[in-house]
């Protein structure tokens, strides 16, 4: 057995959904706290004064000024072959892929450059705080070899899958349905529940799969049921009348994954902003979830995603940053983007809803509660500490600020990975900021 080690500062972390807790019940926040792992778990949490009088005096305790250790972010949407094409200029959804990202995936047909940017790629992710994602890689199956191996290294629990793709793209990035069927069951052989590896099936949307490999997706799922769907839905317009071209037999676009056996407990759909109401319903019967990702909805101007309506229909969201249509791999960052589209639509985000979407929110709509996303005795010690003077501008108006709910607030309307000091992996310290 290893030896504990603690962790003291202020420490907050979500205990539910204030939507459905209320605010008071919906979080933990200990101004003076403690933290212990052991063996990569969470095995005491509480007030300083408590938790040390629990332990050996020789408990070997780290000791943090202006910090606040919470749960590790958690992204639902990313993609990491689109790391070094993000910020790329003036198009919307269906331009920006053909000029940007299919060129830019391409480049994956190389191992060696699969391997460096997924290196580069789990870095960054790590020096903004988050410790799990759910990444689409490219439509090689040796980007997600890459990806996982790179993850394995640094013990984050990760979930992935190579891209289905079998038409409407440059010859270059096309499977077939055979293949990408052959492919990915091999991937998921070999990865999923290898160590903190999971695998998620992955047709990139209905208009770059034929029904041919949509059936494929759905044959895997059926035939490993433990594994993600991850695809994109209705996140812009034109792409919205695409898919009815492309399948007037189905009732809609999410229908398209319906017939096909998509949707489920652990299907992510990511953007889905422009849905009918019966697909609003369709998603809360099947307990799928929907990834919002701020961020990139701005960025190509796709639109706003209806926070309150998933609510109402008790649809399962996350927060996703989508790069590279996203605009920046930081959690904090995506909290205050996420926040001005509520304003929009005259509604609050909440610093505790805020909270709770980026850590135990992401994990609830990963089906991953029960392992990550807050603090909790016996979960895997994921957990970042956060830097209250992380700036000069920040600093100045956290020592103005009168409670919690106002350092929350400033943390995710000015932070970035400035205010990320340490991010700790299973227990073990992966990213350290550099002074």
């Amino acid at each position: 057995m290893s030896q504990a080690s603690a962790y003291r500062a202020a420490i907050v972390h979500s205990l539910g959904d204030p939507t459905q807790l209320g605010l008071e019940a919906s979080y933990q926040y200990f101004p003076d706290g403690v933290l212990v792992v052991e063996d990569g778990h969470i095995s005491d949490l509480g007030p300083a004064e408590e938790v040390l009088a629990r332990w050996p005096a020789n408990l070997e305790v780290v000791q943090y000024q202006h910090k606040l250790i919470t749960a590790g972010f958690i992204d639902t949407h990313i993609h990491y072959p689109q790391t070094e094409m993000i910020a790329s200029y003036g198009e919307q959804l269906l331009d920006w892929l053909n000029n940007y990202t299919f060129p830019e995936e391409a480049k994956f047909a190389d191992p060696e450059h699969a391997q460096r940017v997924a290196s580069f790629f789990l870095d960054e992710l790590l020096a903004n705080g988050t410790t799990t994602a759910l990444v689409f890689g490219s439509v090689h199956k040796a980007s997600i070899d890459a990806f996982f191996r790179e993850s394995e290294r640094r013990n984050t629990r990760m979930i992935a899958g190579k891209v289905m793709m079998d038409r409407h793209a440059p010859d270059n990035l096309l499977d077939t349905a055979g293949t990408s069927y052959e492919d990915s069951k091999a991937l998921i052989e070999r990865w999923h529940n290898q160590g903190r590896q999971l695998y998620a099936v992955t047709p990139r949307f209905a208009p770059t799969s034929t029904p041919e490999q949509l059936a494929m997706a759905g044959r895997l799922l059926a035939e490993y049921p433990d594994v993600y769907l991850q695809t994109h839905l209705s996140e812009n317009r034109q792409e919205i009348e695409w898919v009815k071209s492309l399948f007037p037999q189905r009732s809609g676009y999410l229908d398209v994954y319906d017939h096909f056996g998509l949707l489920g407990k652990r299907s992510v759909f990511a953007h889905a902003i422009h849905l009918e109401q019966s697909e609003w319903q369709r998603l809360g019967s099947t307990d799928s979830v929907l990834s919002s990702c701020p961020t990139s909805n701005l960025f190509l101007g796709s639109g706003l995603f209806d926070l309150n309506e998933a609510e109402l229909q008790q649809v399962r969201v996350g927060l996703g940053t989508d790069v590279g249509a996203g605009t920046s791999f930081s959690m904090l960052k995506t909290i205050a983007e996420a926040y001005k589209v509520q304003q929009l639509q005259q509604h609050k985000l909440h610093p505790l809803k805020a909270l709770y979407l980026a850590t135990l929110g992401g994990a609830q709509a990963l089906s991953l509660e029960g392992k990550i996303g807050n603090l909790a005795i016996g979960k895997e010690a994921d957990f970042v500490v956060l830097d209250l003077h992380g700036t000069p501008l920040i600093q100045k108006r956290i020592e103005n600020a009168h409670n919690l709910f106002e350092q929350l607030f400033v943390l995710m309307i000015l932070g970035d990975d400035r205010v990320v000091a340490e991010t700790y992996v299973y227990g073990a310290r992966q990213h350290q900021r550099s002074s």
